[in-house]
């Protein structure tokens, strides 16, 4: 019986004929996976193949709230960068070596074009090797998704909220409903609920506390692609709110990152930020370096001046090109003016230093850091303390930027829980 007098269900194991060396096999394992985003959505997929009787619990009437939210900017799906550097985009404390190459390995960028293509979901790189469907939406794409698991056998619970895991002779799982507590039982599951970015889609971290409690060691969730707040001067404010600073670089100690900023009336946003969090988030007083051109040195820039004697920073608007949001902040940042020389312009220009004050809210971020600390997992992605639970998705210590990675690192890291779930019990019997 379940805690509140309800029955514990059961599903139907399934059934699974394979060809293996040694015969014929009958596979009999039902899956439970927790969580209706992208990553729960994959381990469903890759278990119904393995002939898994598969069921996915989502807390939110409806699912995949979370991939819709992402897909509002034409849903970049991956990117098409080759795998080395690709593998290098995921980072984390304790991450083991070649992890991700691995996890590539298994399911790549190429891999989820095929598996979009074979949706009936054309894609197309972007100029910057983001990879977009043709039409530039997510719904039509999560409904023929859902569809296809429909269609595999996957069974859906919808307004399941998950409260805990029990061992037995197999896992009980506990669940809030409308009505009180369900308890299901199950061979294995699949946790993949998500981070604590973006909690009204109900990706809010409120699992850390249920797993906490079974002793597995939890790395604080933290604000990953996100903005930054500054202090900016009312003037800047007044003069450059909402403009972007294009074609720039910027550092965070020993790290740079090139694109775009946004000034905002607290800080910054923009994808040059997004990538440097781990390095602002590792100094004790995070500070910004802008290099406003890039593409030239100080001395070229000096030269382009020419023999302007004054007015530099008016001569610097048409003569290197620079933007309304950057001449106001060289303009209004305390001790970067006025400009006696070409020379200390074109160096604040190549050097344009900015003290942070702090990330956004985590709620406000795009994604988070943190989360089940990699020493808690062997290579399956299964819960070293907790045999037959496996986790994917943003639940693992992992980040990458902004461009195609975060979607990537679900399906991936999915794709390897159900893979390995599915061996994690042995075939029954030989046929």
């Amino acid at each position: 019986m379940g805690k509140s007098g309800y029955p514990v269900e059961l599903f139907p194991p399934g059934k699974h004929r394979c060809a293996a060396r040694s015969g014929l096999f009958q596979f009999s394992i039902n899956i439970t996976i927790i969580g209706g985003g992208p990553a729960g959505l994959r381990a469903a997929e890759v278990a119904a193949a393995g002939g898994a009787a598969v069921t996915l619990f989502e807390a939110n009437p409806t699912i995949g709230r979370k991939f819709l939210i992402a897909g509002r900017g034409g849903l970049n799906l991956t990117h098409a960068e080759p795998c080395e550097p690709f593998a290098s985009r995921y980072t984390g404390p304790e991450q083991p070596d070649d992890l991700w190459a691995s996890l590539l390995a298994e399911f790549d960028a190429a891999a989820l074009r095929v598996w979009a293509a074979d949706l009936g979901v054309e894609t197309f790189a972007a100029a910057s090797g983001r990879v977009y469907p043709r039409e530039l939406k997510a719904a039509p794409l999560l409904r023929r998704w859902v569809q296809r698991l429909r269609a595999a056998g996957v069974k859906f619970a919808v307004r399941h909220r998950w409260m805990g895991l029990r061992p037995g002779a197999r896992w009980q799982v506990d669940f809030q409903v409308e009505d009180g507590i369900r308890t299901v039982e199950a061979d294995a599951v699949i946790l993949a609920l998500g981070g604590g970015s973006w909690p009204q889609t109900g990706s809010d971290g409120a699992w850390i506390s249920g797993l906490e409690k079974l002793g597995v060691a939890i790395a604080p969730l933290r604000p990953a692609n996100c903005g930054w707040e500054l202090a900016w001067p009312a003037a800047v404010l007044a003069q450059a709110e909402g403009w972007p600073l294009k074609n720039i670089t910027a550092r965070a100690g020993e790290t740079t990152a090139a694109g775009e900023l946004l000034v905002t009336r607290y800080g910054l946003e923009g994808g040059a930020i997004y990538q440097l969090g781990p390095a602002l988030r590792a100094m004790p007083e995070p500070e910004l370096v802008i290099d406003f051109k890039p593409a030239h040195t100080i001395e070229q820039l000096v030269k382009k001046l020419g023999n302007c004697p004054r007015h530099f920073l008016a001569e610097a608007r048409s003569r290197w090109r620079l933007g309304d949001a950057a001449l106001a902040i060289l303009d209004n940042l305390p001790g970067h003016g006025p400009f006696t020389s070409a020379e200390s312009l074109a160096a604040r220009v190549k050097g344009c230093g900015l003290k942070l004050t702090g990330p956004r809210p985590l709620a406000e971020a795009i994604s988070s850091a943190g989360g089940v600390r990699w020493r808690e997992l062997d290579s399956s992605l299964m819960l070293r303390r907790l045999p037959g639970i496996f986790v994917a998705g943003e639940m693992i210590d992992w980040e990458a930027p902004t461009g195609g990675y975060l979607i990537q690192g679900c399906f991936a890291t999915g794709t390897r829980a159900a893979s390995r779930a599915l061996a994690w019990r042995r075939p029954l019997r030989e046929i």
